[in-house]
């Protein structure tokens, strides 16, 4: 059984802040699960343009609300407590805090190794 307290996690290199997000990397690939779990927090006003070309992932919204913007559509869909939303063809997205600090829970596939920031595409390099 693997049991982490969040607090903790934040002292750690598996809290990983940036201008435009802060993300508690809260399961990692070197926990052997073969996903990562994170709690990501995007400021108030901020936005973060995404493209995880390597990766999968789906999103739950905590706290705050927002929308995402599907790149390819050209259509943006609001986020709030309790919705969630995939990235299931590598969509290319921007997402944005629009009222109070967006909290989600994340989750990737395949797994982060806990410490990265996106490359120059937006994404997150292969492990």
């Amino acid at each position: 059984m693997i049991v982490h307290d969040v607090e903790d996690l934040r002292k750690t290199d598996r809290h990983v802040v940036t201008d435009s997000w802060r993300s508690t990397r809260l399961i990692v690939k070197g926990d052997g699960l073969g996903y990562s779990v994170h709690h990501t927090v995007v400021p108030e006003g901020s936005e973060v343009h995404c493209h995880y070309k390597e990766h999968y992932e789906t999103n739950y919204c905590i706290a705050g609300a927002g929308e995402v913007f599907d790149v390819a559509t050209g259509k943006t869909h609001p986020i709030a407590v309790g919705t969630v939303y995939a990235l299931d063809q590598h969509d290319e997205h921007i997402l944005r805090a629009l009222k109070g600090d967006l909290h989600l829970v994340c989750v990737f596939n395949p797994p982060l190794a806990g410490t990265e920031t996106h490359n120059a595409h937006g994404g997150y390099d292969p492990a």
